[in-house]
């Protein structure tokens, strides 16, 4: 069996790439497939910790267009991950891999409230946990979840799985056909540039903890464990280049 690159990992998922082609909402096979390839991982060893968007289900622009105030839409926003995180945790039980669900605005009748070192505990005993409802603060997004996170459980690495983007782009290949896709980058060319990776809070705060970034497709079936093994796939992000 191959050796994984990483002994934890962070797997950050975005709401729209749970959503598959129809852009909304839940698509069974996209979350089924999902929990297979994470099944897939925990099977080389690796210990997965998995942060969840909610942008399938709820964007903060319906709400700004709506007049509502933006720290209520915020909310809205991290009750959506919650959603996204129920579901996520169904399918792996299904497959057979225990999993936890932690949250951070407390509701105990579906899920513990997020506890760092009850968090560390469950991935030592090689249970999968699920960050949802983001910081529980507005103002903050699952970009920022993930790096705030991966720094709290030591984790080696930031998995960003998107749904058909293969990584980093000089620009938007489904517009500009002459957009050239990163190999690799450094987190200070991502800030200097504006690439839309990340958040720049997030962005830093991976910067300043040295979290590597990787930023993949998650429209491959299998991505993840090759991701983990490795290969080369998708563009990597590090402090220094």
């Amino acid at each position: 069996m191959a050796a994984a690159n990483y002994r934890r990992i962070v797997l950050k998922l975005s709401g729209e790439a749970l959503s598959g082609d129809q852009g909304f909402g839940l698509a069974p096979s996209i979350v089924q497939s999902v929990a297979k390839q994470i099944k897939d991982v925990v099977e080389l060893g690796v210990e997965v910790a998995v942060v969840v968007g909610g942008g399938n289900i709820w964007r903060g622009k319906v709400g700004s267009e709506m007049g509502m105030d933006r720290a209520n839409a915020d909310y809205m926003g991290m009750l959506a991950t919650v959603m996204n995180s129920l579901a996520s945790q169904d399918s792996l039980e299904n497959v057979g891999i225990p999993t936890r669900v932690q949250t951070s605005i407390e509701m105990r009748q579906v899920a513990e409230p997020y506890i760092r070192l009850k968090a560390i505990r469950h991935l030592d005993k090689k249970r999968v946990v699920i960050f949802a409802a983001g910081t529980g603060n507005p103002y903050f997004s699952t970009d920022t979840t993930a790096a705030i996170r991966a720094s709290e459980v030591e984790a080696d690495v930031i998995l960003m799985a998107k749904n058909n983007v293969d990584g980093v782009y000089t620009a938007d290949p489904k517009i500009d056909e002459k957009a050239q896709k990163y190999e690799q980058l450094s987190y200070l060319e991502i800030l200097n540039e504006g690439l839309a990776v990340m958040d720049s809070t997030a962005s830093s705060l991976c910067m300043d903890n040295d979290i590597p970034l990787l930023v993949f497709s998650i429209s491959e079936e299998g991505n993840i464990k090759k991701a983990v093994l490795g290969e080369n796939i998708g563009t990597i992000i590090r402090r220094n280049q």
